[in-house]
């Protein structure tokens, strides 16, 4: 294959990276903009979704486009209400502190991983893709559920960019990230709020995984490498940035499909190791984060 159409290819699979962090490291930087903590269970919430997806998918009798739009109905509200009531349990409980609800989160990322690992097991799964086409270029043919993957991503990006920025719950969530104090002297219920955002970011990291898991196996270490990315990508963007967020995804997906095609998976996760050391020399608060005064 020539240079041009592997280029192409390879753009391909970078734009379905990027697709899948975009929603994983919106969900983390959702929760660091709102609640001004670190999820460190994120990765788990994103496995734990592609684990009751295949459990519903393979549950559900029929053709597999069934069986996938319902685990993309299920999986996510399965995972945010757990989510919601580890926040109104555990989290409200110890006052959202940063330092402690570090400590707290480790502990639920063993909870959650070892829970999966007994009652799923250590093998790796597959999810059988809902349909099965491919779309022919002229140098190549290429999956078109991947291609959907990215339009699906699109669209669930502008749901959630629609909420926050149109919609009443979005302004409320922004009063309460500008000024908690304020937001609860106004009548707003904070602690409903900061529960329904953890929630929120917990659901889109298992849309993530929802959607790559007909692409990948399903096993109950599959959140640790989207944790560190959806890390990477926060802290290149800016913490609490959404739209830095976004970009960073878009970066970093591009530039890990293309490196990978044409050198190697490892050096492309040296890649995104060495941007985030130039960043956090050059630019500590982010691409687009804001400079603490």
């Amino acid at each position: 294959m020539d240079l041009g159409p592997f280029l192409l290819l390879a753009s391909l699979e970078g734009l379905v990276q990027a697709a899948v962090l975009s929603l994983s490291a919106l969900g983390l930087c959702l929760v660091f903009g709102v609640l001004r903590v670190v999820n460190v269970a994120h990765g788990e919430f994103y496995m734990l979704g592609a684990v009751i997806a295949w459990l519903v998918s393979n549950t559900l009798i029929g053709h597999p486009l069934s069986g996938f739009l319902l685990a993309l109905l299920v999986a996510p509200l399965f995972v945010g209400v757990i989510a919601f009531l580890t926040d109104r349990m555990i989290l409200h409980k110890i006052n959202h502190s940063p330092e402690a609800t570090i400590v707290v989160t480790i502990g639920m990322l063993y909870v959650i991983q070892q829970s999966v690992l007994i009652g799923f097991g250590p093998d790796a799964r597959t999810i059988e893709p809902p349909f099965y086409f491919h779309i022919n270029f002229p140098w190549f043919g290429y999956s078109g559920y991947k291609l959907s993957v990215i339009l699906m991503a699109a669209v669930l990006l502008l749901m959630v960019w629609y909420v926050i920025s149109r919609t009443r719950l979005g302004l409320v969530m922004r009063a309460t990230q500008l000024d908690r104090e304020m937001a609860q002297v106004l009548g707003i219920p904070v602690g409903w709020v900061f529960g329904l955002v953890f929630a929120s970011g917990a659901m889109l990291a298992a849309l993530g995984s929802i959607l790559i898991a007909p692409i990948r196996q399903v096993h109950y270490l599959m959140g640790l490498d989207p944790l560190l990315m959806s890390f990477i990508v926060v802290i290149i963007g800016g913490l609490g940035s959404i739209r830095g967020a976004l970009m960073a995804a878009l970066l970093i997906g591009m530039s890990d499909g293309i490196i990978s095609m044409f050198f190697s998976p490892t050096l492309a996760k040296m890649f995104s190791t060495l941007l985030v050391a130039l960043v956090l020399i050059f630019k500590p608060e982010g691409l687009f984060g804001q400079r603490q005064s």
